[in-house]
C-alpha cells in the first residue's frame, strides 16, 4: 500500500523479523509496503491546536479528548435544542400564524430527516479519510444557517392581525355571527412553508456529520475500553438540548408574538391574553439565539488537528473485533474508502456484514418506540391522567430526557469499566432490552377508564344522545364545534365548551374564570358545602379520579433507563464489527436506516394508533374533520403497550442474532492465505 492515508500494519504480511503470537489481531508498528511507518505517518497528522502558524498555548490545554468531546458536546446540545426541542414546540404556533394545517408542518419535521438520509451516506463515506474536526466546523456552520433561515418568515410575513373576540358562552339567537362554508382565498402566508422545509433541510445537512464523523473520532482518539464512556457521555449530553429547548422555548411562547400586543380600539376587550385562543407567542427568538451560539462554536472546531496526539500510539495498540468474514482483508488490500468508484463496494461490504445489519435493524426497532413515545407521551398523560396540555409536556420530558440520558451514562460506564469485547456488549444489550420489555406491561396495570363527558360517554341529564354533542338544552345557543374549550360542571361531569353545557354569563375574579346559568348541568353529586354553589363550570377538565399516575411515571422511568442502556453499547458494537476504515460509514448506515425504519415511521404508527382510538371527533360546520378531541383509554393504553411489545421483541431476537452469528477474528492468525481465499465470498 501507498503511503499517505492512515495504514493498519494488521493486514501487511507477517514480517520473519517480528514473531509474534498475536500478531492477527494486534496492530503492530510494522513497515508498510511503501516504506513509510505507520504511526509516524499517524503521527505527521498530530498537530497541535490552533490555526496555521497560530497556535496558543493556551489552547493546547484543550488539545486532547476531553477538549474535543467538550466541544461535541455543545455542538450535540444545540442540535437538539434546535431539531428536537424548538421546532416540536414551535409547530403549532407556526400552524396559526402560517394557515397550514397538519400534514404540511408534518412534511416541515420530515425535511431534517430527507436531508439526514440523502447526505448521510456519502458525507460518512468521504469524511472517514478527512478531518473530521473540520467537518464538525462545517456541521456548526450549516446547523447555525438553518437556524436564521428557520426564523426568517417571521421578519418578512409582518405583524399579526388576530382579528375579533371569540364568544364561548351560550348566545342568543340571531346575536351570533353567522358561520359561513363558502371557500376563501388561499392566504399567501402558506408561501412560508418553503422557508421552513429550507430551514429543516440545511438542519439535516448540519447534522449529518455530528453522529457519524464525530462520534467516529472519538472512538479513534481513546484508548478501547474508555470508548464507551465517552460517547456515552456525548450522547447524553445531546439529551439535554431537548430538554433546555422545551423549556427554553415554552418560556418564550409566553411573550406575545411580536413582543408588544397591541391595544384594540373597542372599549369591551383591550388586550389579548394567553388564555385567548387567538394568542401566538414568540417562537422565533430562540431561533435567532442558537444560531449566533452554534456560529460560536466553529471557532474550536476549526482548531483541532485532524488527529488528537497520542491516536497513531492508540491504534497501534487497539485490537482488531472485527467480524470474520473476509471484509477486513478486501477493505485493506484493495484500499476501499478512496475514491468515489470505491462507493458501491463498501456500501455492498457493509450491507452483506450480518452482525451489522442485525445491530442496525435492532436499533431501528428501538428508536421507532423512542420517537414514538417522544411525541405523543405528553399527548398520553394527557388524556388518561386528566392533566393539562402543559403540565404534561413537562411531566414527559422531566420522566424521557434524564431517564435516556441516566441510561446511557451507566451502560457506558459499565462497558468501559467491565472492559466487554465485542461479544460481550451484545450479550449486554440483550439484558437491557429484555427487563424493558418485562417493564413495559405497565400500561396493563397502570391504566385510567374514561370520566364523564356529556354528549360522548353519557347524556344530558338523561337528554339527549350518546356521541352527539347537541341535547334539548343547547340546542338553540349556537355553539361551534370547531372550539373546543372544555368545562368541568359542579356535577363532576365535562363538557365540550361553556357554550354546549349552556352557560350564559360568566365572572371574573382574582383566582379564576367561573360560569353561571348553565342550562345543561344538573345538581351537583355531592353536597360539600355552601362552595358547591359558587359556579355551576369552571374552565378546564375535570379532576380525574384516577390515582395510577405515580405508579406509571415510576416503571415507564425505569423501562426509558433499561431502553437507552442499549444505545451506547449498540453503537460501540457497531465501532468494533466492522473494518476500522468503514466506522464512519457504518454509522451512516446505521443514521439511514434508523430514519427510514425508526424515526420517521415511528410517529406516524403511534399516531395511527392513537387516531384508532378515538371517540369524538373535531367536524365543523361545514363536515370539515379535524383533531380528535376525546380518547378511549383503556383502547390507546393496549394499543401503545403492544406496538411497544412488538418492537421490543423485534429487537431481542435481532440482538441474538447479532451474538450468533459475529465471529471474532482468530487470535494467533496474521494475513493469511486462507483470509486472502475470503475475499472471493464478497466479490462483486
Amino acid at each position: 500500500m501507498k503511503g499517505g492515508g492512515i495504514e493498519n500494519p494488521v493486514f501487511e504480511p507477517p514480517s520473519p523479523d517480528l514473531p509474534r503470537p498475536d500478531l492477527g489481531r494486534q496492530r503492530q508498528a510494522t513497515p508498510a509496503r511503501a516504506g513509510a511507518g505507520v504511526p509516524e505517518a499517524a503521527a505527521a497528522e498530530e498537530g497541535p491546536c490552533g490555526w496555521g502558524r497560530c497556535t496558543p498555548k493556551a489552547l493546547q490545554l484543550c488539545n486532547n479528548p476531553e477538549g474535543y468531546l467538550a466541544a461535541y458536546s455543545l455542538l450535540a446540545i444545540f442540535q437538539g435544542i434546535v431539531v428536537n426541542g424548538l421546532i416540536n414546540i414551535s409547530i403549532s404556533t407556526i400552524e396559526k400564524r402560517y394557515e397550514l394545517n397538519s400534514s404540511l408542518t408534518g412534511l416541515i419535521s420530515a425535511s431534517y430527516d430527507i436531508a439526514f438520509c440523502i447526505l448521510s451516506l456519502f458525507v460518512s463515506f468521504f469524511g472517514e479519510r478527512g478531518h473530521k474536526p473540520r467537518w464538525l466546523a462545517f456541521s456548526a456552520f450549516m446547523l447555525g444557517l438553518g437556524s436564521l433561515v428557520f426564523s426568517l418568515p417571521h421578519f418578512i410575513s409582518g405583524k399579526y392581525h388576530y382579528g375579533a373576540k371569540l364568544e364561548d358562552t351560550c348566545q342568543i339567537p340571531g346575536t351570533s355571527s353567522n358561520f359561513t362554508c363558502s371557500a376563501s382565498t388561499k392566504s399567501s402566508l402558506t408561501n412560508y412553508l418553503y422557508v421552513f422545509i429550507l430551514g429543516q433541510l440545511l438542519l439535516g445537512v448540519g447534522g449529518t456529520p455530528l453522529y457519524t464523523l464525530g462520534t467516529a473520532f472519538i472512538d479513534d482518539s481513546v484508548p478501547k475500553h474508555k470508548s464507551s464512556l465517552y460517547i456515552g457521555i456525548g450522547y447524553a449530553m445531546s439529551l439535554l438540548g431537548p430538554a433546555i429547548g422545551y423549556v427554553l422555548g415554552g418560556q418564550l411562547l409566553n411573550i406575545y408574538i411580536d413582543i408588544q400586543i397591541p391595544e384594540r380600539q373597542d372599549t369591551t376587550y383591550t388586550k389579548m391574553n394567553q388564555d385567548d385562543p387567538r394568542w401566538l407567542g414568540a417562537w422565533w427568538i430562540p431561533f435567532l439565539a442558537c444560531f449566533f451560539s452554534i456560529w460560536l462554536l466553529i471557532i474550536p472546531f476549526s482548531c483541532f488537528p485532524k488527529h488528537l496526539p497520542g491516536t497513531a500510539k492508540l491504534q497501534a495498540e487497539k485490537v482488531s473485533e472485527t467480524h470474520h468474514d473476509g471484509s477486513n482483508v478486501l477493505v485493506e488490500t484493495k484500499n476501499i474508502g478512496k475514491s468515489f468508484k470505491d462507493f458501491p463496494l463498501a456500501l455492498l461490504i457493509l450491507l452483506k456484514n450480518p452482525v451489522l445489519m442485525s445491530l442496525i435493524i435492532a436499533s431501528s426497532s428501538e428508536a421507532l418506540v423512542a420517537t414514538g413515545f417522544a411525541t405523543f407521551l405528553p399527548k398520553f398523560i394527557e388524556n388518561q391522567f386528566g392533566k393539562t396540555s402543559s403540565f404534561s409536556a413537562t411531566l414527559g420530558g422531566l420522566v424521557l430526557i434524564p431517564a435516556a440520558a441516566l441510561g446511557q451514562i451507566i451502560s457506558g460506564i459499565l462497558v468501559s469499566k467491565c472492559k466487554m469485547d465485542c461479544k460481550s456488549i451484545i450479550k449486554f444489550m440483550i439484558g437491557t432490552c429484555s427487563v424493558a420489555l418485562l417493564l413495559n406491561t405497565v400500561f396493563l396495570f397502570a391504566k385510567c377508564g374514561n370520566e364523564p363527558f356529556a354528549g360522548v360517554s353519557e347524556t344530558y341529564n338523561g337528554t339527549g344522545t350518546l356521541y352527539n354533542l347537541t341535547a334539548p338544552c343547547n340546542a338553540n345557543c349556537e355553539c361551534l364545534r370547531s372550539m373546543y374549550y372544555p368545562v368541568c360542571g359542579r356535577d363532576q361531569v365535562q363538557y365540550f365548551s361553556p357554550c354546549f353545557a349552556g352557560c350564559t354569563s360568566h365572572l371574573f375574579n382574582n383566582v379564576k374564570k367561573t360560569y353561571h346559568n348553565c342550562s345543561c348541568i344538573g345538581k351537583p353529586k355531592r353536597e360539600n358545602g355552601s362552595e358547591d354553589f359558587l359556579y355551576e363550570a369552571v374552565p378546564g377538565k375535570c379532576p380525574t379520579q384516577c390515582k395510577f399516575l405515580p405508579l406509571f411515571l415510576t416503571f415507564f422511568f425505569s423501562a426509558i433507563v433499561f431502553t437507552f442502556m442499549a444505545v451506547t453499547p449498540t453503537t460501540v458494537a457497531i465501532l468494533r464489527c466492522v473494518p476500522d476504515k468503514q466506522r464512519s460509514f457504518a454509522l451512516g448506515v446505521q443514521s439511514v436506516f434508523l430514519r427510514l425504519l425508526g424515526t420517521v415511521p415511528g410517529p406516524i404508527l403511534f399516531g395511527v394508533a392513537i387516531d384508532n382510538s378515538c371517540t369524538l371527533w373535531d367536524i365543523n360546520e361545514c363536515k370539515t374533520k379535524g383533531a380528535c378531541w376525546v380518547y378511549d383509554n383503556e383502547r390507546m393504553a393496549y394499543l401503545l403497550m403492544g406496538i411497544s411489545a412488538a418492537c421490543k421483541i423485534i429487537t431481542i431476537i435481532f440482538v441474538v442474532m447479532a451474538v450468533c452469528l459475529y465471529k471474532p477474528p482468530p487470535a494467533g492468525v496474521a494475513l493469511s492465505q486462507k483470509d486472502s481465499e475470503a475475499v472471493s465470498a464478497i466479490h462483486i
